[in-house]
């Protein structure tokens, strides 16, 4: 009996990219529900937006960078649109991080300066993979991930008296229809779930970096 490689089914790429965000995605993490329920602490939506605009802020980002790299040729178009929709989010981000104020007074901060530093330098590296696929996959999780982000963000402009512009992300029905024909092959489908994996494991570490400094400035 011969072994070939099975094609992809049509969808199975988005598929796996829904699935992974429902299981590890922001909306999962508890500091995140916390920072989502009724009446959430200033100092804690405060610290949350400075941390968002360190990792995710400033220019070049994750999404310009794989745009720019642009190791799978069939992602040039839709990650140039993702990096135009971000960059309104960038400025979003720095806006917002004026409103809040301060950061808040918190044990360990030149320590929590450098680990958000590796998270940038991380989410770097991954965009300027040479595996197609893998910075494709990356930017999408963080494209749909960042639905609950901006419900976050939300939260935070509400409560500082800020206002959000309205986002110009690919929506969902597009980012569907990208990933399902981007990863129409065993191997970029792979790539793309590597790539997921690593842009949702730095998110998590973000989101449990910030629930233990909201849990060092408690007796504060």
């Amino acid at each position: 009996m011969s072994i070939g490689i099975e094609p992809a089914s049509p969808h199975s790429a988005w598929t796996m990219l829904t699935g992974l965000i429902a299981v590890d995605g922001s909306t999962r993490h508890p500091h995140v529900r916390r920072l989502l329920a009724p009446r959430p602490s200033r100092r804690d939506l405060s610290d949350a937006v400075h941390a968002l605009c360190t990792v995710h802020g400033g220019h070049p980002g994750m999404i310009d960078e794989a745009s720019k790299h642009c190791a799978q040729p069939d992602a040039c178009d839709w990650l140039a649109v993702a990096a135009r929709g971000f960059a309104g989010e960038r400025a979003m981000l720095v806006r917002l991080s004026a409103a809040v104020g301060p950061l808040p007074s918190t044990p360990g901060q030149a320590e929590t300066e450098g680990v958000l530093v590796g998270m940038r330098h991380a989410l770097g590296m991954l965009a300027q993979s040479d595996r197609g696929g893998c910075a494709t996959g990356a930017v999408a999780a963080l494209v749909m991930d960042w639905e609950t982000v901006r419900q976050l963000l939300a939260v935070a402009a509400d409560c500082f008296g800020a206002e959000l512009a309205p986002s110009r992300l690919p929506a969902a029905g597009v980012n569907a229809a990208a990933v399902a024909m981007l990863g129409d092959t065993p191997a970029t489908e792979r790539a793309m779930g590597f790539g997921v994996r690593q842009l949702l494991g730095q998110q998590y570490g973000l989101w449990n970096l910030l629930e233990a400094r909201a849990a060092a400035r408690e007796p504060l």
